[in-house]
């Protein structure tokens, strides 16, 4: 197992660094996205990387993007990374990065939920419903829905938590047309992606889709899709309604920060043992192989 915590690609000009990814121009209209091996948790960046997980993130990421493409565009070029970076930098690329299209994001995640869980678990406790969507009463904890919902969420700054918002608020953001188009064309990707997922054992509970328009307005599904980051995968063997199930993610270091107390769950962050760096590293691993029925290729 290898790991890179942050890449440092000199033969092209850094566009920014967010919580996981690196972004380099390629030219005025290409983008190179390294998928690294940060993790972070309450929306705070870990000290320490989890090895390969950035290469497990960029697999999915790729076979969801080739399963789906003829639902959405998305936003790969085909071009080999290592052929954008001089020759000493294509071991930070290599199994880990992608060159896409350079577009304009849309500032609204797209999140598609099918079970009751999370932050929207508790917001069905407090009102009812989910982000302003109504939902039958007496639902319990991580309970089916009857049918996906999409339930948006405006992008914060790195650092700071996105926030829930309804389908009205979105749609002043970013216009009634483009609202409607993201909405049913992530519900489509959702219920394509659970039906597969279902035939490998896995249940995904929700997850959160991203994306772009080029200069013509066209829209673009973009940055990572359906992965044990962006996603709640659970194992359908050992699922039950009213319990909270085991995740295929980040789990062992949220359970682990839970025990700390002391840590008001903003940076710095404390630092990671390395049994939860082992096994959290392990579960992304099997995510990988149980959802795709392939290993980490090297």
């Amino acid at each position: 197992m290898t790991s890179l915590y942050q890449s440092d690609i000199d033969s092209l000009p850094l566009l920014g660094r967010g919580k996981v990814r690196d972004n380099y121009a390629v030219g005025d209209d290409q983008i190179l996205i390294v998928t690294t091996d940060r993790l972070s948790a309450f929306d705070v960046v870990m000290n320490e990387a989890i090895p390969d997980k950035g290469r497990v993130l960029n697999q999915m990421s790729n076979f969801w993007f080739d399963r789906l493409a003829e639902i959405v565009p998305n936003h790969l070029t085909g071009i080999p990374p290592e052929s954008v970076v001089h020759e000493n930098e294509i071991d930070q690329v290599r199994g880990r990065a992608v060159v896409a299209r350079r577009l304009q994001p849309i500032m609204v995640e797209a999140v598609v939920r099918g079970y009751l869980i999370g932050s929207g678990w508790k917001d069905y406790q407090a009102t009812g419903s989910v982000c302003g969507v109504a939902l039958p009463d007496d639902l319990q904890l991580a309970q089916k829905l009857p049918g996906p919902i999409f339930t948006p969420a405006a992008k914060a700054e790195l650092g700071a938590h996105d926030e829930n918002i309804t389908f009205d608020d979105m749609e002043q953001r970013i216009g009634k047309e483009l609202a409607a188009k993201m909405r049913d064309v992530s519900i489509a990707l959702y219920k394509a992606a659970a039906d597969y997922a279902a035939t490998r054992g896995i249940i995904i509970a929700d997850t959160k889709f991203e994306f772009g328009l080029d200069e013509e307005g066209t829209m673009y599904l973009m940055d990572e899709v359906l992965t044990a980051d962006s996603s709640r995968f659970w194992p359908a063997d050992s699922y039950v309604v009213g319990t909270s199930p085991p995740s295929f993610d980040k789990q062992f270091v949220r359970d682990y920060l839970e025990t700390l107390t002391d840590w008001p769950k903003t940076a710095p962050a404390p630092h990671l043992p390395a049994d939860v760096i082992e096994k959290t590293g392990a579960k992304y691993r099997e995510a990988l192989q149980r959802l795709t029925g392939t290993t980490l290729e090297d």
